[in-house]
């Protein structure tokens, strides 16, 4: 069973709604006052608009390398969800807890707090480090401050662990992401003379086809990795919205869709062949019917992929707190390969959780998890000492 430490902290933070459109200002006080209770040294670091921080945390020495214990802070919205239960009050029932957020990640994140009594009396020779952020759900974007900071420190961590809900088994890898929004403007008029106009949902569509055929091919001709539940790169579309009425030629199409690419190729070239077929041969077609039409092509977000070596020290160690002697890639996206490539830090993801149970109502992690959890960073704690 969880700690009483760890209950009152996930009861806490589940009762702060921050879904990514909202400050998380009011969670990182409460998260920096027990922290600080505990005998922690803190700072923030803040977006530009003062109303999101990151927190970091440090318990022991700082003068040498210690392990980073990372969460984010925000959660995706409850809107149009159907929840049994208030989202935003945590409730027990059948072995689970209940909650936006417990799983994706606040459940991780109170067992790092909770932890914080047994930091405060554990002799660390080595510094143990809490990591928290905003805005991960929207791209990954509020780490990226706290990592740069990190970066320019004189002691850098000797390894971190993002606890997004993996089932507690040891991930090493995750894909390369890029996310963007294809715009197209064409020209209205009746339906009866539509060759007279350019129609932007016909020219949308055809995107979505070459999406569709890059897909097929990444899947047939593309690297493999059998660690991978999707083994190979991945092209999506996820909306697609435009036109007004039948008898209208349609002057605007907006569609946003995605990559996720096994860190062995090249998203960005990817991005590059969509550009070149965007503004090279759809473009213009369309602008031989009309000079005024165009296409915007906008990234939404983008971050690196994840590949950390199984025989690493950081991976052996997770592996090892873990109980567990086999490694795992996922999908989803986290903010590891960040940690790696802005700051130089050796990273895995191990949380609680199962990721299926993320985003959707009655969203919940089970007790069991957390006290595997729980077991895990004490272990953490013994690596330190």
């Amino acid at each position: 069973m969880p700690s009483a430490a760890t209950r009152t902290a996930l009861e806490a933070l589940i009762g702060f709604d921050t879904t990514s459109r909202n400050s998380n200002l009011p969670l990182i006080d409460w998260a920096e006052d027990w922290l600080t209770r505990h005998g922690a040294t803190c700072r923030r670091i803040y977006d530009e608009t003062g109303t999101k921080a990151n927190l970091w945390a440090t318990f022991g020495p700082a003068d040498v390398p210690g392990w980073v214990l990372s969460g984010h802070t925000d959660t995706v919205p409850v809107d149009g969800q159907d929840w049994s239960t208030d989202p935003f009050c945590l409730t027990e029932r059948d072995g689970r807890f209940f909650g936006r957020g417990t799983c994706d990640m606040k459940g991780f994140v109170a067992c790092c707090l909770g932890l914080a009594p047994a930091l405060q009396n554990a002799q660390l020779a080595r510094p143990v480090h809490l990591a928290l952020s905003y805005d991960e759900e929207v791209g990954c974007i509020g780490v990226r401050g706290l990592l740069r900071d990190l970066a320019a420190q004189p002691v850098r961590p000797m390894g971190c662990i993002v606890g997004e809900p993996t089932l507690m088994q040891v991930c090493i890898g995750h894909k390369t992401k890029r996310s963007l929004r294809a715009t197209f403007t064409g020209t209205a008029g009746h339906s009866s003379r539509a060759p007279e106009f350019v129609n932007a949902v016909e020219y949308g569509a055809r995107l979505i086809t070459r999406m569709q055929t890059i897909g097929r091919r990444l899947a047939t001709e593309g690297l493999r990795d059998p660690l991978y539940d999707t083994p190979h790169s991945t092209a999506h579309v996820g909306t697609a919205h435009g036109g007004t009425a039948l008898n209208i030629v349609p002057e605007r199409f907006v569609t946003d869709f995605e990559f996720r690419v096994l860190t062995q190729e090249d998203a960005d070239a990817l991005v590059s062949e969509i550009r070149s077929y965007l503004f090279d041969e759809l473009l213009p077609q369309m602008q031989a019917t009309d000079p005024a039409a165009g296409i915007e092509l906008d990234l939404i977000a983008a971050f690196p992929g994840l590949d950390t070596d199984a025989d690493a020290p950081v991976a052996l160690t997770a592996r090892k707190l873990a109980r567990r002697n086999d490694s795992i890639k996922v999908a989803y996206g986290t903010e590891g390969g960040l940690f790696d490539e802005m700051a130089g830090i050796p990273t895995v993801v191990c949380g609680p959780g199962s990721i299926g149970e993320a985003h959707r109502a009655d969203e919940f992690v089970t007790l069991e998890q957390l006290d595997a959890c729980e077991r895990f960073l004490h272990g953490v704690i013994d690596e330190c000492r």
